[in-house]
């Protein structure tokens, strides 16, 4: 029997998620010239292509009935007390953070601060992030983040290679560091050429000329050691000095930079952010500042604006590898900054008075139940220690029955790794599991506190008032919202960047990211504790795997280019499975992302270039020849469709064909699937691989830069080589290491990823896609005849993005794209991608969820612009006196006493009517990107030095 109307939701995700209305939905296809979506469609995406039943998942699901099934999948977790350390331990998210920065739309969709000007109060929570890190491990310098402690300390083998230029490619790591962290540089090290030898870093054979050495402190069952000696003949041997360490231990720990490190890294999770099973988490990595250009990551410093006044701004980013490509220091283009914030804002919130009573306490508890086995004549290892025991008694399966995950060695002891949530009950509950007993408070009183004097902290950290001024919820709240209104995010306006896919982060995907049960996982707890999250993770794949037309699926990558990264490294496991060693040569067209080439030298391959015509599309008489002159060590194409130009090539299976034909694999980067869903598939087009930027197509939020996710799609024969774990088995029969932490990378949002797709549907998915591509079309149409759009498809169209050519108006008046980013900033609006793929040019991507009048704002204000470059362009004045070198105006300036431009304060501030009633006001003016660096400051100064 047909189901009746009225029985079946009234209001849908769909038209919630997907801003234009019907009518303005007719509207803009009259504009564009077309009579419906499907016929855009068809004259955009190649018939050849084309998916000819869409894809295969259910219809659109209601919000409330969504979120109470997802309920239930939550609750088939079992969150026991996880006290199994190894680099994640539970924490107390300080509420007045949740609810206000993780919980907060204000912060989370943020892009990556590349517009300073409207980024200064995301900026500073990271140079505050900067500041503790370097202040607690005795380094001058650490950048903004990175994806999480196993992958820093890889990026930390491959500085140490850098530094020694080459020359030295031999890496020492201590055998009681994390299992996973040892993996991942074991992964990371093998393509590229670098031998791994692990030991006693006491007993290191320095006949190998060593470019570095990894150590762990506290190691992985919780002893301090003292590597003074160890760095001293490091340094003897001109290698370097690489510690793991906790951060919080570091407030009572000698800091590394103190005892001869020169490197430290380590995860701040435990620093206000929850378990999450694994992730998101900021890493961070600390150095000294000669070694600033060879950091990987990004760093934030401080600059001056245009009046002179303090301006912060990512430093130093001709180390970003969207410039530096294959030279690039790394593949990492995102951080983690959204996590790296809430972990300075902990800091701020408890200060350093506050962290050390943390610390102090945790160890308290920790010496305790020490001195509770001492008595009861339970043995443990050797100290000093700060918050782990290795205890010698195998009680793994009665502490789960008694609630509690501890680190089961597998030799009959076990690894218990105390934390800011414990208390006096535990402890209790901790010594019956041993089978001591004792009062807390006594046993804590008769135990020695006393750290040896080679491990007590002397030195005084956090000294910089930030960390002394916010310690009431009141003073809090306003420091965070002070912040957040100096940062532009898609809670002002939209954010038009090409390839970033900025779109509506929907309160119900975010509403599971906090329930405990998702949340107050451990990574490595029992699997069988985990099977909600188990469930969730089928069900994504499933899904994806349909969306992309491609059967297997790694949700480990946590980020785009690391999913770059592993599925490359998939590829090269496959020839070398097949005898194909030699194949080592990778094809990227020129105008690709810059992380390809990046992540293709990663993964130890050759790149070389494949050129493209007028049109921006692949020349494939160039990858002919390419492919037929390397045919013997062909290992892998990697392509974007549609292209990084945003156009639909009609040669794409030709050209997947021409690679298969010479023995390669075809790698497509998934950055621009939102142009795909439903119509055409990765697999339909010929891809071997892709990987997807959940961050983008599939509404995980940017986090202002971080957290991403990038798990990738393979074909079956490719399926036996996904990335695995040692701590948790996963991945293919045949599978390579693992190139994240966590068994499943960031696991705490792939709910939000699971919750759209379900609410959306197929249906709902395809008309997504077909409305980010009307929504491209009708602004390329409206913005002809004022700039001109460089690329389109055989027929004319643009795909979800669009590049408008701003090259002759510098040739003509001196005006360039940073000119018009500045000024867009005026009308309260972030700029398109400046300058990439083609230099000179803006790419802009509007996405669904933007309706009529947001896109009708933004062509407004960009037809103003256009206006205002006429004006210099006639003479009508020169750029210099232009409101467009002189953007952005703050309100500082435009309420001066004095004016003497020669534009109104009017058209500075409002050069539309609409623009006052939704006033953005930049923080600061512009600011010189080129004095900062000269002048690099990396950590908060003393207040008395900013008036310099």
């Amino acid at each position: 029997m047909a189901r009746h109307p009225l029985l079946d939701p009234s209001d849908t995700f769909v038209r919630r998620h997907v801003g234009p209305s019907e009518e303005q939905v007719a509207a803009m296809l009259s504009v564009v010239g077309v009579s419906s979506l499907t016929e855009l469609m068809k004259q955009t995406v190649p018939t050849s292509i084309q998916l000819p039943n869409g894809i295969a998942l259910a219809e659109p699901r209601a919000e409330a009935e969504l979120i109470a099934e997802l309920r239930g999948i939550a609750e088939r977790n079992t969150v026991l007390r996880s006290l199994i350390g190894m680099g994640y331990s539970d924490t107390i998210v300080p509420p007045v953070v949740q609810r206000n920065v993780l919980e907060n739309p204000g912060w989370y969709t943020q892009y990556t601060p590349y517009q300073a000007e409207i980024a200064q109060g995301r900026l500073e929570a990271l140079i505050n992030f900067q500041t503790m890190v370097a202040d607690l491990t005795g380094l001058p310098m650490a950048n903004a983040s990175m994806l999480d402690e196993a992958t820093a300390a890889a990026e930390a083998m491959t500085m140490c290679v850098n530094i020694a230029r080459g020359k030295k490619m031999d890496f020492f790591v201590a055998d009681d560091i994390h299992p996973q962290t040892l993996a991942v540089v074991q992964t990371r090290a093998e393509p590229l050429g670098i031998s791994v030898t692990v030991g006693d870093p006491e007993a290191i054979d320095w006949s190998t000329p060593y470019c570095g050495v990894l150590v762990q402190y506290p190691n992985t069952t919780g002893r301090v050691r003292d590597f003074r000696a160890v760095a001293e003949t490091a340094h003897s041997h001109k290698a370097l000095v690489v510690a793991a360490t906790d951060l919080l231990a570091l407030t009572l720990l000698t800091p590394p930079g103190e005892w001869g490190a020169d490197i430290a890294l380590g995860n701040s999770q435990r620093f206000g952010v929850p378990l999450g099973y694994g992730g998101p988490h900021a890493a961070f990595l600390a150095t000294h500042d000669k070694h600033v250009r060879k950091t990987p990551g990004r760093i934030i410093g401080l600059s001056v604006d245009a009046q002179g006044n303090p301006g912060y701004r990512l430093a130093i980013q001709t180390r970003e590898q969207h410039i530096r490509r294959d030279k690039a220091t790394s593949n990492i283009c995102t951080a983690q900054v959204l996590l790296a914030i809430m972990a300075s804002f902990y800091g701020v919130w408890h200060g350093p008075a506050g962290l050390t009573r943390i610390a102090s306490r945790v160890r308290a508890y920790t010496l305790a139940l020490a001195e509770g086995l001492r008595r009861a004549g339970v043995s443990f290892d050797d100290g000093p220690f700060f918050d782990t025991l290795r205890v010698h008694a195998d009680v793994g399966a009665a502490a789960r029955a008694a609630g509690f995950n501890l680190r089961e060695f597998g030799d009959g002891t076990v690894g218990v790794s105390l934390d800011e949530r414990t208390d006096r009950a535990e402890l209790v509950r901790l010594l019956t599991l041993f089978g001591a007993t004792g009062d807390p408070d006594e046993l804590a009183a008769a135990a020695d506190a006393t750290l040896p004097p080679a491990f007590a902290r002397t030195s005084p950290f956090l000294t910089h008032p930030v960390f002394h001024q916010h310690h009431s919820e009141h003073a809090m709240l306003r420091y965070i919202f002070r912040l957040q209104s100096r940062d532009l995010s898609l809670a002002q306006s939209m954010i038009p960047l090409g390839s970033c896919t900025m779109k509506l982060n929907a309160t119900s995907e975010m509403l599971p990211v906090t329930w405990p049960e998702f949340a107050g996982l451990h990574p490595f707890v029992p699997r069988d504790q985990a099977a909600g999250y188990t469930e969730l993770f089928d069900t994504l794949s499933a899904w994806l795997a349909e969306i992309t037309q491609l059967p297997g699926v790694s949700l480990q990558p946590n980020a785009g280019s690391q999913g770059e990264y592993s599925g490359l490294l998939v590829i090269r496991a496959f020839h070398r499975a097949a005898g194909d060693t030699h194949r080592n040569v990778c094809l990227i067209p020129v105008s690709a992302h810059g992380t390809n080439p990046a992540s293709a030298v990663m993964c130890g391959m050759k790149v070389v270039p494949v050129a493209c015509d007028d049109d921006g599309n692949i020349d494939v008489d160039d990858l002919k020849g390419k492919a037929a002159a390397h045919a013997d060590n062909l290992a892998a194409l990697m392509i974007t469709y549609p292209s990084t130009h945003g156009v639909f090539e009609t040669s794409v299976q030709e050209i997947c064909q021409v690679i298969h034909d010479h023995g390669g694999q075809v790698y497509m980067d998934g950055a621009n699937m939102n142009a795909q869903v439903g119509w055409t598939a990765p697999g339909t087009v010929g891809a071997d691989v892709c990987h997807l930027n959940l961050h983008k197509t599939f509404c995980i939020p940017h986090g202002g830069g971080g957290p991403g996710m990038g798990p990738i799609c393979v074909a079956e024969h490719l399926a036996p080589f996904l990335p695995g774990h040692p701590v948790v088995p996963c991945g293919g029969e045949q599978a390579i290491g693992p190139i994240s932490a966590a068994p499943w990378g960031s696991p705490a949002i792939l709910p939000i990823s699971w919750v759209y797709i379900a609410l959306m549907g197929g249906s709902g998915l395809q008309h997504a896609t077909e409305v980010a591509v009307l929504n491209a079309n009708y602004m390329a149409a409206r913005l002809r005849g004022h700039y001109d759009v460089l690329y389109t498809g055989a027929s004319g169209r643009v795909a979800h993005e669009f590049i408008l050519d701003c090259r002759p108006f510098k040739a003509d008046g001196g005006v360039t794209v940073d000119d018009i980013a500045k000024r867009l900033m005026d009308f309260g609006f972030h700029a398109p991608t400046m300058s990439w793929p083609v230099a000179g040019t803006l790419m802009i991507e509007p996405t669904e969820s933007e309706d009529q009048g947001e896109l009708d704002r933004f062509i407004d204000a960009m037809v103003a612009i256009r206006e205002e470059i006429q004006d210099v362009i006639d003479g009508k004045l020169t750029v210099e006196d232009s409101p467009l070198r002189h953007a952005p105006h703050t309100a500082t300036v435009v309420a001066t006493d004095t004016w003497d431009r020669a534009y109104s304060r009017e058209q500075a501030a409002y050069p539309r009517p609409w623009v006052a009633e939704r006033k953005f006001w930049p923080a600061v003016g512009r600011v010189d990107n080129a004095y900062g660096d000269r002048n690099l400051i990396c950590t908060c100064p003393p207040m008395d030095e900013y008036g310099d």
